[in-house]
C-alpha cells in the first residue's frame, strides 16, 4: 500500500489498481491536497505498464461529498488569479482520470455531490449502491459546476445535465442510472462483487485495444459519419490490426484458447 495522507493506492497481481480517497470523516470531500494526490496517482498509474484497470473508491460511508468547505472558504477569499490556478489544478485532475488509457471504474456509495459527481462521470464506468444520493449541487452555494460540467454533460446529455445543475437537488441512485450518471445500481452489500465482476470483464479484453478505444472515441463526435470520421476510424483499425496484441487475439480465437493478456 502506498500512502498519500488522504489517498491510498494498491495494485494486485493482476494489475488492478484501487485508488481510495481516505477522508471518511469528511465524506471524502476534496481539497487542494487530495486534488493533487489524485492527479499524481492517476498520472503514475497511466504510465505503469503493469496496471491494467483502475478502480476509484471512497473510504467510509460516502464516495465523495465534493468540495471541502474549508477549500471553498479559502477560494472565496482568494483573488481571481489564485482561483484560476486552483480551478486549473482541479481540471487537470479530472482530465487525468478521463484521459487515462486504462479502463477506470468508480465505486460509488453514500453521497456523490458536486465535484463528486464529476469524479464518477470522469470514470469510464460507474457502479452505485442502492441508496446513494447524487446532486450537482454547486448552485446552492452560488457557484456552478464549470470544471466538472463537461463530464456530467458527457454522461447525462446536455439538457439533463443542465436541469441537474440548475435545480441542484438530490436524486436517487435509480434516477442517476436512468440519467446515465452511473451504468449499474446494485444492493449495497453487492457493490464490491459488482465492481469485481466488471473488473474481471475488463481484464478479458486486450489492454492496447482498450487504450486505442479510449483514444479513438475521445476524437469522435456522436452522429458524425462524415469523411473525417471515416478516415480516422479506417486508419485506426488498419494500424491496430497489425499489432502483436491483435495477432495474439486472432490466434487465440482460432486456437480456442484464452489470449495471453487474460491469463493469470
Amino acid at each position: 500500500m502506498e500512502p498519500h495522507d488522504t489517498l491510498t493506492v494498491t495494485t494486485d497481481a493482476r494489475g488492478v489498481a484501487t485508488v481510495t480517497m481516505a477522508r471518511p470523516e469528511r465524506h471524502n470531500a476534496f481539497d487542494e491536497a487530495l486534488i493533487q494526490q489524485l492527479h499524481a496517482a492517476f498520472t503514475a498509474l497511466a504510465a505503469d505498464d503493469a496496471v491494467r484497470v483502475i478502480a476509484l473508491a471512497g473510504a467510509g460511508k460516502s464516495f465523495s461529498a465534493g468540495a471541502d468547505i474549508g477549500w471553498m472558504r479559502r477560494a472565496a477569499a482568494a483573488s481571481e488569479a489564485d482561483n484560476l490556478q486552483d480551478a486549473q489544478r482541479f481540471a487537470a485532475m479530472l482530465a487525468a482520470i478521463a484521459q487515462c488509457p486504462k479502463p477506470t471504474v468508480a465505486r460509488v456509495q453514500g453521497l456523490a455531490l458536486g465535484g463528486g459527481v464529476g469524479l464518477a462521470c470522469a470514470c469510464d464506468i460507474a457502479i452505485a449502491a442502492e441508496g446513494t444520493q447524487f446532486a450537482v449541487s454547486e448552485a446552492r452555494f452560488g457557484i456552478l459546476p464549470a470544471v466538472s460540467g463537461p463530464y456530467v454533460i458527457r454522461a447525462a446529455g446536455a439538457r439533463q445535465a443542465q436541469r441537474l445543475a440548475l435545480m441542484a437537488h438530490r436524486v436517487s441512485a435509480t434516477e442517476a442510472l436512468a440519467l446515465g450518471l452511473v451504468q449499474q445500481v446494485v444492493p449495497a452489500d453487492a457493490l464490491d462483487a459488482a465492481v469485481g465482476a466488471t473488473v474481471n470483464e475488463l481484464l478479458a479484453s486486450g489492454p492496447r485495444a482498450q487504450a486505442e478505444i479510449k483514444a479513438l472515441f475521445a476524437q469522435l463526435t456522436p452522429g458524425d459519419l462524415g469523411p473525417d470520421a471515416q478516415a480516422l476510424t479506417a486508419a485506426t483499425i488498419a494500424r491496430v490490426r497489425s499489432t502483436p496484441e491483435a495477432r495474439e487475439g486472432f490466434a487465440a480465437f482460432v486456437d480456442k484458447r484464452a489470449p495471453a493478456w487474460s491469463q493469470p
